[in-house]
């Protein structure tokens, strides 16, 4: 047998093999396997779409994919309050645990206001210099 190693994609069904296989390796030390759950929110002005807040479920954690405001509402409490509705959306699923990464120029701030801790920097990880920042909170 000649072992290779290919600089590529994954095709679909390969993909779809190396999650099986996870499943299986957790199985192995009493990991059930799980299935993700997506929830989210969409604001809107009238009928256009302004924002969102979406994420998955992770058992007792809940991670934040996404926390998003088109430019001219921002800063007027609509991420606020797009992170308020998901919190206590989680909180029904009982889940303890929220988090996500955020950027170093806008989010570092945004986040402890809204009773974030910090758990993760990654020091001058963008081209300019910010850092990526890991964010959570005990629900």
């Amino acid at each position: 047998m000649t072992i290779r190693i290919i600089e590529r994609e994954m095709a679909d069904a390969e993909y779809g093999r190396m999650l099986k296989g996870f499943v299986e390796h957790g199985l192995e030390f009493g990991v059930p396997d799980y299935k993700e759950s997506r929830y989210g929110f969409v604001a809107m002005d009238g009928d256009a779409f302004i924002g969102c807040v979406s994420g998955l479920q992770y058992e007792k954690w809940f991670y934040i994919t996404d926390l998003w405001l088109e430019k001219p509402y921002r800063k007027q409490g609509y991420g606020r309050e797009l992170l308020r509705l998901m919190e206590d959306k989680v909180r029904t699923l009982d889940i303890q645990h929220i988090w996500t990464w955020t950027s170093g120029y806008e989010g570092a701030a945004f986040y402890p206001k809204c009773g974030y801790t910090v758990f993760c920097e990654f020091e001058n990880y963008y081209p300019s210099g910010h850092n990526r920042i890991g964010v959570r909170k005990a629900l």
